[in-house]
């Protein structure tokens, strides 16, 4: 059996979050090239009917470090995160990541992730598959798909610096994680984009990193992508709301209010189509101009805050 490590990365307890689902031919893989240094393997099995469960079992024999959940039932890629955040809150780790249990992401990055926060710069280090040039091999309907959701992402959460919000290798210190309650977090596929929304609210300062994932050719993802982009859509709908309310317009900012309105005239405009056709484009005009105007200001605001090079 492997035994506990005794020492931590440069002073820190590092925790690995591996969220699973019908993963028998790969999670052996993810498993075996967890670092040496990380002291916490939480390996999540949300609900799978193969093997993926008792093969954990099989590898928590040999490598201590391992501590295997089981849903009884799926419960969604973001119930399984959270139930590992809580695991690792409750050994008091200092920093928690995430690796997918498809092998995926390149353990190597793990590193990468965590130097920044270790270094007491930021407190979430997000990958970022885009800042290098690696062969992604993703259909270009993916690519659009990614694109958008980042730039909704980018404006339901307020940070502009931040980029491909879709992708789930994270590393986050284990004091932010107090700051943001885990329980209405998205509990499917959402989770990361929502993560980031709590995050922004919570006032923690998040850095991009380039990672490196490594796709297999032929290999399809779980993600139902025209009903994902709908649900997605319509949660960073309501979370940007949500957010310019807590940010903004409780506070008395202008700011806010200038995106309330900016979103009512656009809403309005549409409504308007049938009955007064050349008002509402006259107002969807307007308000448009505004809602740009607000994310400029925001953009400004913002400026340097969060961000870490």
């Amino acid at each position: 059996m492997r035994d506990p490590v005794s020492s931590t990365y440069k002073n820190n307890k590092i925790a690995v979050v591996i969220p699973a689902y019908q993963e028998e031919k790969l999670i052996s893989e993810t498993l075996s090239s967890i670092p040496e240094y990380v002291d916490r393997i939480y390996a999540v099995d949300d609900g799978s009917t193969d093997r993926t469960f008792e093969i954990m079992q099989e590898f928590a024999k040999k490598d201590s470090r391992i501590v295997c959940i089981k849903h009884e039932k799926n419960r969604g890629l973001g119930a399984a995160i959270v139930t590992g955040y809580k695991r690792a809150l409750q050994d008091k780790m200092d920093i928690v990541a995430v690796m997918a249990g498809d092998n995926q992401m390149d353990p190597k990055d793990l590193s990468t992730l965590l130097d920044p926060i270790v270094e007491g710069k930021v407190d979430f280090a997000k990958g970022n598959r885009f800042l290098k040039n690696y062969d992604l091999r993703m259909s270009y309907w993916r690519r659009f798909g990614t694109f958008l959701l980042t730039m909704l992402t980018k404006i339901a959460s307020g940070y502009w610096h931040v980029g491909d919000s879709q992708n789930g290798y994270v590393a986050i210190t284990i004091n932010a994680l107090k700051k943001i309650d885990l329980n209405k977090l998205c509990k499917s596929y959402s989770f990361e984009n929502d993560l980031l929304i709590k995050a922004s609210v919570a006032g923690l300062r998040v850095v991009n990193v380039p990672v490196k994932i490594r796709y297999k050719i032929g290999e399809r993802s779980k993600i139902k992508y025209s009903k994902f982009m709908i649900s997605t859509s319509w949660l960073l709908l309501k979370s940007f709301l949500w957010r310019i309310w807590v940010e903004y317009i409780k506070k008395g900012k202008l700011i806010g209010f200038l995106y309330l309105i900016s979103f009512i005239l656009i809403v309005g405009s549409f409504l308007m189509l049938l009955i007064f056709p050349k008002m509402a484009l006259e107002v969807l005009i307007a308000g448009s101009v505004m809602f740009l105007t607000s994310c400029l200001w925001e953009v400004t605001l913002k400026k340097g805050v969060g961000e870490y090079e």
